[in-house]
């Protein structure tokens, strides 16, 4: 894991980029290595991906946190990007993998309602993604909302949204 992250760090190679995040995003999947990861600075070395111009190496970055935001330690650390993560969502090609990525991202860190305030001005876009989006997008949209929507404090948001 830590020369994974290592090479990251390394390299400008955008296949090398997404072979490296594929296998961490893969080894998130176990607890342990969440952990480890983190330990690692891991989380803010794939959180610099996201700035990445190439649309895939982003992709497989907000993949790679997805996995590891099932730990809440990883999420108070993970939470810095969801501002970002937002900005992707919205400028992302309509119904791209990029753009479901940054939805799964935004659904793992809404299940609590600690990081809800941060997604707030995201609304109005994942309010027009459900009108416009495809099946498979407006389905992860929905999640996100309806974890938005069990918070008492974003009701008004909500409710006043303009689409």
């Amino acid at each position: 894991l830590q020369k994974l992250i290592h090479l990251l760090q390394a390299t400008d190679d955008p296949l090398i980029q997404e072979q490296a995040l594929i296998t961490l995003s893969n080894s998130a999947a176990f607890s342990v290595n969440q952990d480890i990861i983190r330990s690692l600075d891991g989380l803010s070395v794939i959180g610099g991906m996201l700035s990445d111009c190439v649309p895939k190496v982003k992709e497989k970055a907000l993949n790679a946190l997805n996995n590891l935001s099932m730990n809440i330690k990883n999420q108070e650390k993970i939470q810095v990007y969801i501002p970002q993560v937002c900005r992707i969502v919205e400028s992302a090609p309509l119904n791209s993998d990029l753009q479901l990525a940054g939805l799964r991202l935004l659904t793992n860190m809404s299940v609590t309602n600690d990081y809800h305030q941060k997604m707030i001005n995201s609304i109005p876009c994942l309010l027009h993604l459900l009108s416009e989006g495809t099946e498979r997008t407006q389905i992860q949209v929905l999640k996100v909302l309806v974890n938005l929507s069990a918070n008492p404090a974003i009701t008004r948001p909500l409710l006043r949204a303009q689409v």
